[in-house]
């Protein structure tokens, strides 16, 4: 399913405190300067602009380390934590473990126009600008997408009555890893999420090693599972790094390369 926002609508979803990190800066006078600019031009620019949301609810299960999304050829591998003292959790987990019993499983990415990273090329501080307030702006779509998703569209949460703050603050049940961050370290799942959603319907293409573009382009997966929580899978061995290739199908050296920062 497709969704098209203006720029208002989103605003109220906007998470400032990571507009002002972006622009490190720490003291609250300039961040509330900054905020009254960046809402005037984002005022200015309703209406020049679209966001956008891609989404499908799937039946999926867990089989080891893999999520598969039933009736499609696609899987999903997922890494575990290794670290010493970790719980040793993987996102699978939070699905049911059979094809006859499945659980659901959300696919997302969200965009923004793209010209709006590159229609102020003259001036450099309002390129800038431009650039920080888009991503924002996926991340609020991310955001607004999930909750109108967790309450009528997959409708596993009807009633939930949270606010902006609340929602930014992950009261809501359930969880939505991002492609890159740290459950979902490795870039090129945007491949296999691209093969289930074709993300070019809302502007997105994906570069050799699976980077969105345009850059203000967020994707992930939406699990509903009320023990599902958020988690980082550190540093994995070789043993696993192995595994993880020949379960992607693509060479190790290759899988080394997406996953350095892991390694």
């Amino acid at each position: 399913m497709k969704l098209t926002y203006d720029i208002r609508d989103l605003v109220p979803y906007i998470n400032w405190a990571y507009f002002y990190f972006a622009w490190q800066v720490k003291d609250q006078v300039t961040q509330l300067r900054m905020r009254r600019e960046a809402e005037a031009f984002l005022n200015e620019q309703d209406g020049n602009y679209k966001v956008y949301a891609l989404f499908e609810i799937f039946d999926a299960y867990a089989e080891g380390d893999d999520i598969v999304i039933k009736g499609s050829k696609t899987r999903l591998p997922m890494l575990r934590q290794q670290q010493v003292n970790s719980s040793c959790l993987c996102l699978s987990d939070f699905l049911e473990e059979s094809s006859t019993r499945c659980s659901s499983l959300g696919v997302f990415a969200t965009s923004v126009d793209k010209r709006m990273a590159s229609d102020f090329d003259d001036d450099p501080y309002l390129k800038m600008m431009a650039q920080l307030l888009a991503d924002r702006l996926a991340e609020a779509m991310a955001e607004r997408m999930h909750e109108e998703v967790r309450k009528k569209y997959w409708g596993y949460a009807p009633d939930e009555n949270l606010s902006i703050q609340e929602m930014h603050q992950e009261h809501f049940q359930g969880i939505r890893p991002a492609v890159g961050y740290p459950s979902l370290p490795d870039t090129s799942l945007n491949f296999l999420i691209d093969e289930l959603l074709d993300m070019k319907q809302i502007g997105i293409s994906l570069t050799e090693s699976g980077a969105m573009r345009p850059h203000a382009s967020v994707s992930g997966l939406m699990i509903n599972h009320p023990k599902a929580h958020y988690f980082s899978i550190g540093k994995i061995g070789e043993d696993q790094l192995a595994d993880y290739a020949r379960r992607r199908q693509m060479p190790v050296e290759t899988i080394r390369k997406f996953l350095s920062a892991n390694i």
